[in-house]
């Protein structure tokens, strides 16, 4: 080989070592990768309400449908499809027994199978019975009383015994039972369109079987009337600073504005 191509030869490799050299040295140093993404989130499909049920609702096949939900949000009380796959069929014909929205989910407590009974009895909670009460708007807080509001049961009754020692017509004046649910005035059983007031004959309320007698005894008595309580009032049986042993049973009797403790003889 003659000696200028050994030199041009040699003078190529060069070149290409000194590119291979400066190419390397360019490189980017690598980034550090990120932490690995986390895994998918665990879901679960529950029974909810496809649009807003009233009370005394029918359910019907599309109302309640599945909705996926969070598996760790997914409470003990909502109804998962892997343990009731057929909760569908089983809630469709039940009762709405108290208001559910559209998206929240269906819970045994608010929805009751009805079949084979009236919506009345669907709705009443184990043990308990209704009771019809005559109200006018004197004796039903002017008809601001609305289902769902709690009242306190007012036996205005004869004094006879008093009668007979004074020869006056004398009255007595005492609460029967308190802090007792309204089920219904006539035969609207919730407030429906933004109504407000609703000026009834008949009060529907819930009361356990002992109330229930002296509800009964307390009509053949006298006059009853129904005081509306406060909100705040009736989330505690007793606000008048009873015992819980007290709910249902006599309160007080007013003799011309003397208050004594009475009970229905």
């Amino acid at each position: 080989m003659k000696p200028a191509r050994i030199i041009v030869l040699g003078v190529a490799l060069a070149a290409g070592g000194v590119a291979a050299f400066l190419a390397s040295g360019s490189k980017q140093p690598e980034v550090p990768k990120g932490p690995p993404p986390p895994p998918p989130l665990a879901t679960v499909d529950v029974l909810v309400a496809k649009s807003n049920l009233d009370t005394g609702q029918v359910v019907g096949a599309s109302d309640v449908g599945w909705q996926t939900w969070p598996a760790a949000s997914a409470g003990s009380n909502f109804i998962r499809k892997p343990d009731r796959p057929d909760a569908i069929k089983d809630f469709v014909g039940a009762v709405v027994r108290s208001p559910v929205l559209a998206g929240e989910p269906i819970r045994d407590s608010k929805v009751v199978a009805g079949k084979g009974g009236g919506f009345m009895a669907a709705i009443l909670p184990h043990g308990m019975r209704a009771v019809a009460i005559d109200v006018s708007p004197d004796t039903g807080a002017g008809g601001f009383i609305l289902p769902n509001d709690h009242v306190d049961v007012v036996l205005t009754r004869r004094d006879k015994a008093a009668e007979k020692v004074t020869g006056v017509e004398r009255f007595i004046s005492e609460t029967v039972l308190r802090n007792v649910r309204v089920l219904a005035v006539d035969q609207n059983v919730e407030d429906k369109d933004g109504q407000k007031v609703v000026i009834g004959k008949t009060a529907t309320v819930e009361l356990d079987p002992h109330q229930a007698e002296t509800l009964a005894l307390s009509k053949q008595l006298g006059t009853l009337s129904l005081t509306l309580r406060s909100l705040l009032d009736s989330q505690s049986p007793t606000p008048e600073g009873g015992n819980d042993d007290d709910k249902g049973k006599p309160v007080n009797t007013v003799r011309y504005g003397v208050s004594t403790q009475s009970a229905i003889h």
